[in-house]
């Protein structure tokens, strides 16, 4: 299952800098499996526990559940990445483990469904709408790009000084950079909402490193400084995606792991592991299938594609939501697109995908109610 996510979930987010001719689909896929597979375990806990224990009330996932659901959603993943279109990991699991679920006996989790629901439903307008503002603000002519993209480069160091990573320890597991250096510093005073003078302080220091250095490379040269920044975004991109996608694989053993103390982080290795091997070995055509068949995007117009992408992944992962990073891309994609007009986005393309992602919802959860109930009746094991 994490290989299948590596091949498929995790290779969007440098498409667009394939797409935009910013670096070999060779090396972006060898750069997704590294950057993914250190996300994985930075940051693929929480949404593990939403897929492992979230979905369904009432009863436990077994381990003939979790083989039954894993397999079913892997063998929907291997079959997009067989034919060149990317099927949704978060739809194919969340549908295969709510199917194991029900046919184990337990009730649906109506209110866990509403929240994935509306988060799913809102990816797309949100995605699209973020996309185009972007690519709109890199393209207009009073704003100079040497300007521009170090700003919105800036914005995203800003963002990162904010983002929970294990390797930072705080009192409960992992904390931000921002929190980390206010935590060091005492008290101080809080200026909004949690925020108090030393981590917005810290958040615009990681900001302004990063919007000076953008703002050298750039004045060196133009086209190669935007460049190094879509490879750069692609980067924390596919570290975000690996951090989200990670427990769509890991979900369903973490009530095994549990019964057997094995620390979770064990887990979350493992699924590195299968991200960084189906990156490298898998992620090559799909890598080419995004980014050449949906839209021939330039170089700024990628840069607004990758930029919420990052944004809604960490959004998904501080509220323990499974998500799908093939309709964050393939939406941002289509929005910085509109752009220059609707002439580089195929209809019919969108048409076919849209239904992929529908039939891998509802498919997977029959499929996956019909594998367990058809191995605990030859086996008589539940």
């Amino acid at each position: 299952m994490a290989w299948s996510l590596g091949a498929s979930s995790n290779s969007p987010p440098f498409a667009p800098a394939v797409g935009a001719n910013a670096i070999p689909t060779m090396r972006a896929a060898f750069f997704i499996g590294v950057f993914a597979g250190l996300g994985a375990i930075a940051q693929g806990g929480s949404i593990s526990e939403t897929v492992g224990t979230g979905l369904i009330d009432g009863v436990s996932i077994s381990a003939l559940g979790a083989a039954a659901g894993l397999f079913t959603a892997a063998l929907f993943i291997a079959l997009g990445v067989s034919t060149g279109y990317p099927i949704p990991a978060a739809f194919a699991t969340t549908g295969a483990m709510v199917g194991v679920g029900l046919a184990l006996g337990g009730n649906p989790a109506w209110d866990t469904y509403r929240e994935i629901g509306t988060f799913w439903v809102s990816v797309p307008f949100v995605s699209a709408t973020i996309a185009y503002t972007t690519a709109s603000l890199l393209r207009n002519d009073s704003i100079p790009e040497t300007v521009g993209v170090p700003l919105l480069g800036g914005f995203v160091g800003f963002v990162l000084a904010n983002v929970e990573i294990t390797i930072i320890p705080g009192p409960t597991g992992q904390q931000t950079l921002a929190n980390f250096a206010s935590s060091r510093v005492g008290t101080t005073p809080t200026l909004f909402g949690t925020f108090d003078v030393v981590m917005v302080i810290t958040s615009f220091i990681v900001g302004a490193v990063v919007f000076t250095v953008l703002r050298r490379s750039m004045k060196r040269s133009i086209d190669g400084g935007i460049r190094q920044f879509l490879v750069g975004l692609g980067a924390v991109v596919a570290f975000s995606s690996g951090g989200s996608q990670v427990g769509l694989a890991t979900g369903p053993l973490e009530p095994l792991f549990t019964t057997f103390d094995v620390p979770s982080i064990s887990l979350l290795l493992l699924g590195a592991i299968g991200i960084l091997l189906g990156a490298w070995m898998g992620s090559p055509r799909l890598l080419q299938a995004v980014s050449r068949e949906y839209s021939q995007l330039g170089v700024r117009r990628s840069i607004a594609a990758l930029v919420p992408g990052f944004l809604i992944a960490q959004a998904a992962i501080a509220l323990g939501i499974p998500i799908s990073f093939n309709n964050i891309i393939i939406s941002s994609v289509i929005g910085s697109g509109l752009v220059v007009g609707s002439g580089g986005v195929s209809g019919r393309k969108i048409a076919f995908t849209l239904s992929a992602w529908v039939v891998s919802l509802v498919g997977a959860g029959i499929i996956g109610y019909g594998i367990y109930t058809v191995l605990t009746t030859l086996t008589g094991i539940r």
